[in-house]
């Protein structure tokens, strides 16, 4: 569904809008899209991904570089619906001020909620936080550049 305002509200799976496959996509849905300001969305975390058991044994958890990772990929998803974005693929230009305030353990749902706060037609940048039944567990000012597709990319 689309509200006046653009904003989709059905929730969606980033593969229809992202490049990236798994075992590297780390969004399962897409839950709300504003194209150009804003997602949400959430990684179901199963415990049978390919990290878990190195990270750490005994203790598994997941790596807070891919909590960064998975609000990047959010966040892609929303420059990607914009209709300027067409064709293109938003990468990492930068992280800043990225703190990690909570473990994510096997089984957990990791929310992710993304707002980009600039977008030019060469990048942008946005603020994204990752959290576990309200809690915070990750935040991170994203910044990134935007570059043409390669040939056969959504």
């Amino acid at each position: 569904m689309v509200l006046p305002d653009g904003t989709i509200t059905t929730p969606f799976d980033p593969a229809l809008v992202l490049p990236h496959r798994p075992p590297f996509l780390f969004v399962t849905s897409v839950t709300s899209v504003v194209p150009g300001e804003r997602a949400t969305g959430y990684w179901q975390l199963g415990g049978e991904e390919w990290f878990f058991p190195g990270h750490f044994p005994g203790r598994p958890t997941l790596p807070g570089v891919l909590m960064v990772e998975a609000l990047a990929q959010l966040g892609a998803a929303a420059v990607l619906l914009h209709a300027r974005f067409t064709g293109k693929l938003p990468l990492f230009g930068g992280i800043d001020r990225a703190r990690f305030r909570r473990q994510v353990v096997p089984g957990e749902t990791l929310d992710l909620e993304v707002e980009l706060s600039r977008l030019s037609a060469r990048g942008g940048r946005g603020v994204g936080t990752a959290s576990v039944r309200g809690e915070t567990c990750a935040q991170a000012d994203l910044l990134f550049v935007v570059v043409d597709a390669a040939a056969g990319t959504p």
